[in-house]
């Protein structure tokens, strides 16, 4: 019997201040699971139309599924934020990608109509759980020369696509960051980030209760030459260093999808729509480049052309990586189409919880660029991947046409 696939809108999203990882950092006495639980309690309230009841699932991403990111995360998180015990919840890991692939597949159960309302997002506490702890990787992926060993250190594989894009040199990544950092302070000045922040009560031994309000890792006043001095960690005399890359944060963000006909029916606000999406992989060794080919086949389902993408949000795991996709599509690496509000080597990357990141911020700016019908959230991911996902414009005049 054939079945008439749903619509689906993202109905509203946040996320915590993103903080540094570590013991100085201000979530290091802060649980992980408090942070997706206090975004998940935020979009309670801001949504008040929305029964609980109605949530059909809660799908929350980690990288690291061990201690207070473990347990099928999602579920108790649900139980937590006070959502009704009818409702299912699940855990995802996707690396990078894994709050985008909560997105995508919270989605597809939407789609489908398995569920017509979901919450979906994730969680990164770097600080307590670092990349890789607990993990052991099967020697044959090395020993069988599966991959080069460099695949499994992100920092290595950053600079083998510096070897394979010459022209993507240490002082374009510099200038890059110099870039994100300075338009992450502008977003702050103009009030455009502070919106979808949810503040965090913390707690430190030597200062004691405090409340995050605000990203912790930003240095809005960095200069080329300050970043000229920072070693090259993963390689001698290479060109990745702590400035132009993305460091290690906390975090934790969640988002409201819903089906066309549910957001109508309850009355909740659509930000975008959800146009279409894919996932590929690519050689491990240069795992930065998965968002090319991932953004080629996206745009081939849609029908689209890249030059139909108005605002891109390209996740800054690495400057270089966001460069090789700019440098594959012939677009400047000052762009302002691309990240209008800074990255995340501004921002801070709390690994599995980012991509969600991106979407909250595409959804402000399509309000403030109406005349913009379509953009873009894209990242590349470990192991050899690469993800994105296009998405339309609500306040765009033609956008009643694709409905």
């Amino acid at each position: 019997m054939p079945r008439t696939l749903h619509e689906v809108v993202f109905v509203d999203g946040v996320r915590t201040p993103f903080g540094k990882a570590g013991d100085k950092g201000m979530y290091a006495q802060t649980r992980a699971d408090d942070l997706v639980i206090a975004c998940i309690r935020e979009l309670l309230r801001r949504n008040p139309d929305l029964p609980p009841e109605r949530i059909g699932e809660v799908a929350v991403a980690a990288t690291t599924q061990i201690g207070d990111q473990g347990l099928t995360l999602g579920r108790l998180a649900s139980l937590l934020s006070g959502i009704p015990n009818t409702t299912p919840g699940y855990s995802i890991d996707r690396m990078c990608a894994g709050a985008l692939t909560a997105v995508t597949t919270a989605a597809g159960s939407i789609a489908f109509g398995a569920i017509d309302v979901a919450i979906a997002g994730g969680v990164e506490h770097m600080g307590r759980h670092p990349m890789g702890e607990g993990t052991d990787p099967n020697p044959r992926i090395i020993a069988e020369k599966l991959v080069d060993p460099s695949a499994l250190v992100m920092g290595s594989t950053a600079e083998n696509l510096h070897d394979r894009y010459p022209t993507l040199t240490k002082e374009r990544s510099d200038r890059f960051a110099v870039a994100s950092q300075r338009k992450l302070a502008q977003a702050y000045e103009r009030g455009d980030v502070q919106p979808d922040l949810v503040p965090v009560a913390t707690r430190n031994a030597e200062k004691g209760w405090g409340l995050a309000t605000v990203d912790e890792p930003p240095r809005p006043g960095v200069t080329m030459d300050d970043l000229a001095t920072l070693r090259t960690p993963f390689r001698p005399h290479g060109r990745v260093t702590a400035g132009n890359s993305a460091g290690l944060n906390d975090g934790a963000t969640a988002c409201l999808l819903a089906s066309q006909e549910a957001a109508t029916e309850l009355g909740l606000p659509v930000k975008m729509r959800l146009v279409n999406f894919a996932f590929v992989g690519v050689e491990p060794e240069v795992m930065g480049y998965g968002p090319v080919p991932a953004a080629e086949k996206a745009l081939a389902q849609a029908g689209l052309t890249i030059d139909d993408i108005g605002i891109f949000e390209l996740n800054e795991a690495f400057a270089v990586q966001v460069l090789s996709f700019l440098e594959h599509f012939g677009i400047p690496d000052d762009d302002p189409r691309v990240n209008p509000y800074g990255g995340a080597i501004a921002i801070g990357h709390p690994l599995a919880s980012s991509g969600v990141r991106l979407m909250t911020q595409l959804a402000r700016e399509f309000e403030q660029q109406p005349d913009v019908r379509y953009g873009m959230t894209a990242m590349c991911i470990g192991i050899g991947m690469g993800a994105a996902v296009i998405w339309e414009n609500p306040h765009h005049k033609d956008y009643e046409e694709s409905k």
